[in-house]
């Protein structure tokens, strides 16, 4: 049997109070006396005191019924507002976001998408910490994040947004004067661009006809921003490796060529991350929705 709500007994009990009758009761709550009754009942044996005495022909306020009524005069609509303002926080795209975002992809992409989701909702304020490291969404209150690897934790639901390729490139100022690895094993003598934030560490990992290579790199210039390292590769100071949702622009104006192509790197698998709640806000779900539909095309290739 499905429980009754509390303040659903309570309603019925106050609605009782005021009229000193169920049936008058009933009419203005619109729902059968036995209903209220019951209502009134699993109120009652929740408190564990008679709130009313009954007969056939009255019913009569007892102390702790007229001491409840009491109490509860004003309360009532006040946590029916309350309830309701926290339903449109499900219905309506209401309230402050908080999202953490790694700065290179919130750079290359999300700004405008921020701006028209800002514009399409005014009740909604977003607060961004751009950051590459995995906070822990529940603990510090982040309603989202967008993260560049693979999230399996069962407090979290994870939503793919797309994979972005890793490409191995460098400029045509440092190729001319450097010359291009024809194989893995030339990178030894070139130097060598690295992001530190790489799952695999000082390794470039690449594969080719199913064989698979692990290749050890020393890094000429090392940085935990994948945006200063295009940039340094694009100013003609070494060979890189990065996803293509950061170089996709550089790749096609000429200022980055690929190199070693013939060899398949992986991607970055780009996610929506937020906590796993049956009723999730719905300025997250929105704002998901609108992320996924809105990131061009090109962002990840």
């Amino acid at each position: 049997m499905k429980s009754l709500d509390p303040l659903e007994g309570v309603a019925a009990f106050l609605t009782v109070a005021k009229h000193l009758s169920f049936t008058r009761a009933a009419e203005e709550l619109r729902m059968s006396r036995a209903t209220v009754s019951a209502q009134v009942q699993v109120l009652e044996s929740k408190l564990g005191v008679r709130l009313l005495h009954r007969s056939t022909r009255n019913v009569v306020l007892t102390e702790a019924g007229s001491a409840y009524v009491q109490s509860l005069t004003g309360i009532l609509p006040q946590i029916r507002e309350a309830e309701r303002a926290a339903l449109s926080y499900q219905e309506e795209v209401v309230g402050r976001l908080k999202m953490t975002v790694p700065p290179e992809f919130a750079q290359m992409h999300m700004a405008p998408i921020i701006a028209e989701f800002l514009k399409r909702n005014p009740s909604v304020s977003i607060d961004v910490t751009f950051s590459h490291r995995a906070v822990n969404l529940i603990e510090e209150g982040y309603d989202l994040a967008i993260r560049g690897t693979i999230v399996l934790e069962p407090n979290l639901i994870t939503r793919p947004l797309g994979d972005s390729p890793l490409v191995i490139c460098a400029a045509p100022e440092y190729l001319e004067r450097h010359g291009a690895p024809a194989e893995p094993i030339d990178l030894a003598n070139h130097a060598l661009l690295h992001f530190s934030g790489l799952r695999w560490g000082n390794v470039w990992v690449m594969s080719k006809d199913g064989q698979t290579l692990r290749v050890p790199i020393v890094p000429r210039y090392l940085a935990n921003d994948g945006l200063t390292l295009r940039d340094v590769a694009v100013a003609g100071a070494g060979i890189t490796l990065l996803p293509m949702f950061e170089i996709g622009r550089e790749i096609r104006d000429g200022r980055l060529v690929r190199v070693l192509d013939q060899w398949e790197i992986g991607s970055v698998p780009v996610h929506a991350v937020y906590p796993a709640n049956k009723n999730i806000a719905s300025k997250v779900r929105r704002f998901t929705d609108f992320l996924a539909k809105s990131l061009p095309k090109d962002a990840y290739c």
